[in-house]
């Protein structure tokens, strides 16, 4: 089996490439003699995976504030629902407004920056929020669900507004 995972590795390291692109002018790389996605180095006998996205969090950040905003949207609409919250749905409604209108901000080039400075500021609200509310009722459906969601999109807008900033 290592004669074989050894020979299979040196034939893929001087393998040509194919590039394809995603995520804007950005690329994922795949050897293409026959075996896609094997990797063109060898590790202590073996082949390594390799596939790569060079995408910015820059250029990811208006995706994830339709995710983000539909996933506030749907579950105020769940909560509303389910238990009859006018809370849950006003804060869902909310959260999907601000989340589109960033996500229609960072379509701009002149005001993608503030884009991503409204979708910060609403996830971190939204992250302050699902934290009392884990604190308080100590369960981590949805509340911590919703923190860590909440938390993951700030993260993405702020290195997206680093990055736009720069």
């Amino acid at each position: 089996m290592s004669s074989l995972a050894s020979s299979l590795s040196r034939s893929f390291v001087h393998s040509p490439v194919l590039t394809l692109p995603l995520c804007r002018a950005k690329s994922l790389t795949f050897p293409i003699n026959g075996y896609p996605a094997l990797a063109t180095t060898k590790q202590a006998g073996f082949s390594k995976l390799r596939i790569s996205c060079n995408a910015q969090l820059a250029e990811l950040a208006p995706a994830a504030s339709g995710v983000y905003g539909t996933l506030l949207f749907g579950g105020g609409l769940f909560a509303f629902a389910k238990s009859g919250s006018k809370g849950s749905l006003a804060g869902g409604v909310c959260g999907a407004v601000l989340m589109a209108t960033a996500c229609y901000l960072m379509q701009m080039p002149e005001t993608k920056v503030f884009g991503d400075a409204l979708g910060f500021g609403s996830a971190f609200i939204f992250s302050a929020v699902f934290g009392i509310r884990l604190v308080a009722t100590r369960k981590l459906v949805p509340a911590g669900l919703l923190l860590g969601l909440s938390v993951f999109s700030a993260f993405v807008f702020v290195s997206a507004y680093l990055q736009d900033r720069i």
